[in-house]
């Protein structure tokens, strides 16, 4: 039986770190990597994954979600196929399930490389 994802979103390609980012965290919180995504950014820190989404015509209004490591129950990552571009990795989490797609310009081992360093050392 599959749930429904309470949050997606797509991964496009690995980015310098936004300088704005830097403001969003707290004290001891290093930002590790950055990707671009569809309208702004996801970052990867040392204990969150922060995605930036601008909104509007303008992009001035920006919704920020933060999901701490320590809040990932279980995820699964989904390598790319002959027929099927995009990479996936899914989360739960003790909210609901998230469904991260990446496109090619995404590493999905990377990725999931760096949620497992995160979230087992979050526990």
């Amino acid at each position: 039986m599959e749930t429904a994802a309470i949050l997606s979103w797509t991964l496009q390609s690995e980015i310098p770190v936004p300088p704005d980012v830097q403001s969003l965290l707290a004290d001891g919180e290093q930002a590790i990597t950055s990707f671009k995504t569809f309208r702004d950014s996801a970052t990867f820190t040392t204990k969150r994954l922060i995605v930036r989404d601008a909104q509007g015509i303008t992009g001035k209004k920006v919704e920020i979600h933060s999901l701490p490591y320590s809040s990932i129950l279980m995820w699964s990552s989904e390598n790319a196929g002959t027929l099927d571009w995009n990479s996936e990795l899914e989360l739960w989490t003790k909210a609901g399930h998230i469904k991260v797609k990446l496109s090619k310009g995404a590493d999905v081992r990377r990725i999931d490389s760096l949620i497992a360093w995160a979230v087992l050392n979050a526990h």
